[in-house]
């Protein structure tokens, strides 16, 4: 058995810690910390009445690498499981390479000052890991993640070669507010509000924030209105699917989201530069994550369903193939099993699967790596034991 420090008490992080507990085989010893360790305290009561385990709480802040990696050497886990914000990637990284520890996250480095998201900060430590023998595993979540793991699975069981990729998500939960977000509200607004990316015929293609959409049929929620927008994984998948064309993500989002959306970028609420208010400087986007509710808060009263997966085209045996590898989570039945609701559920299942994949030994590789460069098979097994089954649908 092994131990594990989570970091981040979100509802991502609330998930993992729940699923890792679910798995005493496996974590033995599980830690939660937080900046704020009264949220751990208060996941670690929902264990213990769900699942009979006690956790472990500690208070840390993770942009300070000096005071989490003493955190690190002190607890000596196996891995460091990074549930916090996508800020702090590399402080995080940072503090595992002074204490000398496995590294996982969920989702990749984004400037705190500039929206926009890529993986060349976190590429740039793949000597450093290499050379202490550690392993950094990225975007162990739903999207990416298990999409990364389709696509993987896809390019070594289903197909001879893979010509297209289009990454399909969709949320048909409600969760009774007029506006609200279903992860931390400034990571959210600005990923939706940044321009669309898609790579094809060995290029990057850019549009303007959803200017593209089209209608998308999800198994078990129907066909949806789904926009075009850039996503993380696209960029070390176009690297690692060999006689890839064209790779694209869709999302969708109702017409009350993006009303509210519209307004508050038009007020200026969504700004991530400073402006002065009363003597002070306050971030509009900051402000407003004030003012919405927190998601985690979202769980108890969502219903509806998600319906994630990768629709992939291209030629086995000579003959033309299309298939739809996806998973359909359900909100209520979420909040049932680990107080959440189902888009924190897809994200914090596949992280504590890829923590066990690590932690066993089952995926150990030193450097800097994406889900796609490991063996796609142990970890789907376990995914659809663990709460998320997976189908292909020949299309």
């Amino acid at each position: 058995m092994h131990k594990v420090l989570i970091i981040g008490a979100g509802g991502v992080g609330g998930v993992v810690a729940h699923k890792c507990a679910m798995a005493p085989q496996v974590f033995g010893d599980i830690v939660l910390a937080s900046r704020t360790q009264s949220r751990c305290d208060a996941i670690a009561a929902q264990i213990a009445e769900l699942h009979g385990r006690t956790i472990t709480t500690a208070r840390v802040d993770a942009d300070d690498v000096a005071q989490t990696a003493a955190l690190i050497r002190k607890l000596q886990p196996s891995l460091v499981v990074n549930v916090a914000l996508p800020y702090q990637d590399l402080p995080l990284m940072d503090a595992c390479l002074d204490a000398g520890v496995d590294y996982l996250d969920t989702a990749n480095y984004e400037p705190p000052d500039v929206a926009k998201f890529e993986y060349k900060w976190q590429w740039a430590y793949r000597e450093r890991f290499e050379k202490a023998g550690l392993m950094a595993l990225l975007g162990s979540g739903f999207d990416p993640g298990v999409t990364n793991v389709f696509c993987a699975y896809a390019r070594d069981h289903l197909f001879d070669t893979i010509e297209t990729i289009d990454i399909v998500d969709c949320n048909a939960g409600s969760h009774g507010h007029p506006f609200a977000t279903n992860f931390n509200p400034e990571i959210n607004i600005r990923e939706v509000t940044a321009r669309g990316k898609y790579w094809e015929k060995g290029e990057w293609k850019e549009i303007d924030p959803m200017s593209i959409s089209e209608v998308i049929d999800y198994p078990g929620v129907g066909p949806k209105k789904s926009y075009l927008i850039y996503h993380e994984e696209l960029e070390s998948l176009v690297q690692h699917i060999p006689g890839l064309q064209r790779i694209r993500f869709w999302m969708t989002f109702g017409d009350e989201y993006l009303t509210h959306l519209r307004v508050l970028q038009n007020v200026g609420m969504t700004r991530i530069d400073p402006v002065e208010f009363q003597g002070q400087k306050i971030v509009p986007i900051q402000f407003l994550k004030a003012l919405l509710p927190d998601p985690a808060s979202l769980a108890q009263n969502y219903t509806g369903k998600t319906s994630i997966g990768c629709i992939i085209e291209g030629k086995k045996d000579g003959k033309a193939r299309k298939v739809f590898i996806y998973n359909v989570c359900d909100h209520h039945e979420c909040w049932k099993e680990v107080r959440a609701q189902a888009v924190s559920y897809t994200t914090g299942v596949p992280a504590a699967v890829g923590a066990e994949m690590m932690v066993t030994g089952t995926w150990k590789r030193a450097g800097v790596w994406h889900m796609e460069q490991m063996d796609s098979v142990p970890f789907l097994e376990r995914l659809g034991a663990s709460g998320l089954p997976w189908h292909v649908q020949e299309m």
